[in-house]
């Protein structure tokens, strides 16, 4: 009997460590989890399972950790940026080119007023504007090379 029970708990523990890849993405619940395949019919439907995307995640990561900063302008427009970064991962996730290709110009046109904005910023905080905005703009890059087909 102990030998059984013995064995049991071996199995038990054995078969419970096995685990599925962690996604901390905060939007993972809110897309499929079902890969996005490229349709013959439709050529022009987007190829990237957004949920396993080590890049998006970080984006998802970055926008709930942006902090805020002194001058309200710069907030506000990183309040934009946040929201248009959100819709564009929306955007691949749904498959929808022309949401994509929309955000992207809003994240351009949001990106280059956050950096004439950065003038007004102490040093230390201009810095810490840049690490994110660095960030974030390699692995919105990294995403659309890889929905592009770059590799």
């Amino acid at each position: 009997m102990k030998r059984l029970l013995f064995l049991g708990i071996l199995i038990l523990i054995t078969s419970s460590c096995a685990t599925e890849k962690l996604n901390l993405s905060p939007l993972s619940n809110t897309f499929s989890s079902d890969s996005k395949s490229v349709d013959p019919e439709n050529s022009k439907s987007i190829s990237i399972n957004i949920t396993e995307n080590v890049n998006a995640s970080e984006i998802t990561n970055l926008i709930s950790t942006f902090p805020r900063f002194t001058n309200s302008a710069v907030n506000d427009e990183v309040s934009n940026l946040k929201y248009t970064l959100q819709n564009y991962l929306y955007a691949i996730a749904s498959g929808n080119i022309s949401g994509k290709n929309k955000t992207i110009k809003a994240l351009e046109k949001s990106y280059k007023n956050i950096q004439k904005l950065r003038k007004y910023l102490k040093k230390d905080e201009d810095e810490v504007l840049n690490r994110y905005l660095v960030r974030l703009k390699t692995n919105v890059t990294v995403i659309e090379d890889s929905v592009n087909g770059k590799k």
